[in-house]
């Protein structure tokens, strides 16, 4: 089946999951409405395709994963353009609502609204040449994509609030020393050992992979002992599966599970 959008590049992958790179090499992969509307649509023809587990969101080029939001597209927008249009929803929201797991593979610049989109992945996977950063005070505004509190949940107050504040960079090393970043890879490496990664997670009971998501998600949004009674309830009803049978049989009998996603 041909995919052709505008904004993205996509690359299914025989090992069940697909590669999705942000393709506006001449804005530095900046993100505008008709590129998260790209986004929004993939997501929708991939969520209940079955041969495809995972996906790996990256940037095109070797110097960017998306250096922020395309400030021509907001520069002259007005308060009540922004409200009515409710600038940012769309891709924001729907990739919130994606059940499978969405790695970001973060190859260069990851600034504002892309330091924004790379945490709303489950998780990232950072070049050694990455950088990530909320720059938006330069230009008189603040993160406007989940920013300020996801970068607080993930970081903690005082690196969140310095980042914000002052604009400045955080690179690999460090972002993989705060807990924003995975791992870190070498920059020419990051590609391939992402694929790894993605291969591994589309081999596992898709039913697990996505109540996995769901308990680790909910322990940002809750207390613990609700956290906890959820991610019991969880693992209880996996036991309604075949591919818990399997896996433990698998086990068991020391061989390769089969899963079949029921």
């Amino acid at each position: 089946m041909a995919e052709t959008y505008s904004n993205i590049l996509i690359e299914r992958h025989a090992d069940g999951y697909a590669v999705v790179t942000l393709n506006r090499p001449e804005a530095l992969n900046a993100l505008n409405s008709a590129l998260f509307k790209d986004i929004a649509d993939f997501l929708d023809v991939v969520e209940h395709d079955d041969s495809v587990r995972c996906l790996i969101l990256t940037g095109s080029g070797d110097k960017a994963f998306a250096a922020g939001a395309d400030i021509k597209e907001m520069a002259d927008q007005s308060y009540a353009d922004m409200y009515r249009g409710n600038y940012f929803a769309l891709g924001h929201d729907r990739i919130v609502r994606f059940r499978k797991p969405i790695i970001a593979a973060v190859n260069g610049f990851a600034l504002g609204g892309g330091c924004e989109l790379a945490m709303l992945c489950d998780f990232i996977v950072a070049s050694d040449k990455a950088k990530f950063g909320q720059p938006e005070i330069n230009l008189g505004v603040a993160p406007g994509i989940g920013g300020s509190q996801r970068l607080t949940r993930l970081v903690g107050k005082s690196k969140a609030m310095d980042m914000c504040l002052t604009a400045r960079m955080m690179d690999a090393e460090e972002a993989e020393r705060a807990g924003l970043a995975s791992r870190v890879f070498p920059h020419e490496t990051l590609l391939d050992e992402t694929r790894k990664i993605a291969a591994r997670i589309a081999s596992q009971s898709p039913l697990a992979v996505m109540a996995n998501k769901e308990m680790v998600n909910a322990a940002l949004e809750t207390t613990l002992a609700h956290g906890v009674q959820f991610e019991r309830r969880l693992f209880h009803s996996l036991f309604a599966f075949e591919d818990q049978k399997e896996g433990m049989a698998a086990f068991v009998e020391k061989r390769k599970p089969e899963f079949k996603g029921r």
